[in-house]
């Protein structure tokens, strides 16, 4: 193959990797976002499966966010690749805030009260053993219940912002090609 490298990375670079790539977070990111700026759709379609990439980043359930924003966006009609892309919101770096957040939120929702249970000291035995019904009570239901109004509030937010931005880009696009890509007529 053409491109394929020679060393293949071992575990601890594919993690590096993940965690920080090897550019920058600032080139990684403008990746993206040309990438949701050039996808072929209307910009209602990007934005709307952007959203549904960004709201199922929020479930706290590792493994499923992709087949969620798939979904979601295919039963509302936005664009699937768009929703893959704004899945990345869910990154090593970003996840951690996301499930304070929801968990946090989910306490709230079910407590009515800011003063929630403290959560239980053996935490982390229980995390390494991912007994899921020892994990419900305390940690999964609340982040499940959570992640809907955060999820929802974060994709209503992107939404906008992106839709605008990718009708720019088509607009701006069709302009260049009309006037720069005119075929001369006969004399």
């Amino acid at each position: 193959m053409l491109f394929k490298r020679r060393n293949k990375p071992d575990l601890r670079e594919r993690l590096r990797l993940a965690l920080w790539p090897r550019r920058s977070v600032g080139r990684s990111l403008r990746y993206f976002g040309k990438r949701v700026l050039r996808l072929r759709a209307t910009p209602h379609a990007i934005a709307s499966g952007f959203a549904c990439g960004i709201f199922a980043a929020f479930i706290p359930i590792l493994g499923v966010h992709i087949a969620v924003a798939l979904a979601i966006a295919w039963l509302i009609g936005g664009n699937v690749a768009a929703a893959v892309i704004g899945t990345t919101l869910g990154n090593p770096l970003i996840l951690p805030f996301i499930w304070a957040a929801t968990l946090e939120v989910g306490r709230f929702v079910m407590t009515g009260s800011l003063q929630g249970e403290p959560l239980p000291h053996h935490l982390g035995h229980m995390l390494r053993n991912l007994d899921i019904s020892v994990l419900w009570g305390p940690l999964i239901e609340p982040m499940l219940i959570g992640a809907v109004p955060l999820g929802l509030l974060a994709a209503a937010i992107v939404y906008f912002p992106v839709r605008w931005a990718v009708a720019g880009f088509q607009h701006r696009r069709r302009h260049h090609h009309r006037h720069h890509h005119r075929v001369p007529e006969p004399t």
